[in-house]
């Protein structure tokens, strides 16, 4: 079965992420000399409590290469086949860091990487479906192809109640 891998960015919950199988490799979130993994170390909850009351604004770092080909070994050892689905290359580094990863790999295992173009849900929706699909026994050819095809389809809209 296809394995599938994205960030923190893409808003899965780890207990969505758990149950689809899903892996998702955490950003890096700093306050300014506070750092914390996104999702691992700060809570989504804290983050917008420090957001809401802080003075600091956050700023995030993307994983590291050897982060993804850390995850892409352990994930080698249960499939030949792993599709990383990242956070736009506009908004992060991610996508480059994915990508480098797969060189750094120890072990054999196609790894196909996919930079979303999107953020948040936008993201997020698309890897669900993608690992739905891997669920049901589709190959990563397909899965390939209709992430890439969903991208177009997917568009995020952000509501603010403040600024």
């Amino acid at each position: 079965m296809v394995k599938i891998v994205t960030d923190s960015l893409s808003d899965i919950t780890s207990d969505v992420a758990q149950g689809l199988g899903i892996t998702v490799v955490p950003l890096t979130v700093l306050f300014g000399h506070e750092t914390f993994l996104d999702r691992v170390t700060i809570t989504t909850d804290e983050f917008y409590r420090r957001l809401i009351n802080g003075t600091v604004w956050p700023t995030t770092t993307q994983p590291t290469p050897k982060a993804f080909a850390d995850v892409y070994d352990k994930l080698a050892a249960e499939t030949d086949e792993i599709l990383v689905v990242t956070v736009s290359s506009k908004l992060s580094g991610t996508y480059q860091s994915a990508t480098g990863g797969k060189s750094l790999m120890t072990k054999r295992c196609r790894v196909e990487v996919i930079d979303s173009q999107t953020v948040a849900m936008g993201l997020g929706l698309i890897v669900l479906a993608a690992a739905k699909k891997a669920q049901a026994g589709v190959k990563l050819n397909e899965l390939f192809d209709f992430v890439s095809k969903s991208l177009s389809r997917s568009h995020l809209i952000i509501y603010f109640d403040t600024l």
